[in-house]
């Protein structure tokens, strides 16, 4: 007996893509396959590491420093140095982190980083060939 939730039911549900830790395997589409998917994941990629790098960075360098007895804003400036530290986060990781997150993404998905190459050194023959 298969359970309804809604207009689906649980033998419908049953056909969802595979996921595995969150992420869903890659669409059939055609479409949705080639550079544009690859460039897209190196960069989601280098974002995540940088942000997480300097995220843990920053919030390191804020626990070195004690709060000062006098003009502490409070639980407000808690609030709002979290902001500020995620935005300088995401400043940082724009301006260098694919210096570090480039050789992790190759070392990870070592296909697509070889990929990248060989289409690079297939630009560099047709500059050569004109």
């Amino acid at each position: 007996m298969a359970m309804s939730i809604g207009n689906h039911s649980a033998a419908a549900s049953s056909q969802l893509p595979v996921t595995v830790r969150g992420v869903a395997e890659p669409s059939p589409n055609p479409s949705l396959k080639g550079r544009g998917n690859r460039d897209e994941l190196r960069e989601r990629f280098t974002q995540f590491v940088g942000e997480a790098f300097f995220g843990q960075m920053i919030k390191a360098m804020r626990s070195t420093v004690g709060k000062p007895a006098y003009f502490h804003g409070g639980r407000a400036e808690e609030v709002f140095q979290g902001q500020l530290d995620q935005q300088l986060a995401q400043h940082l990781t724009e301006a260098s982190a694919a210096r570090f997150a480039d050789p992790m993404f190759e070392r990870q998905f070592p296909r697509l980083a070889q990929q990248k190459r060989q289409g690079e050194l297939n630009q560099l023959t047709q500059l050569r060939r004109v």
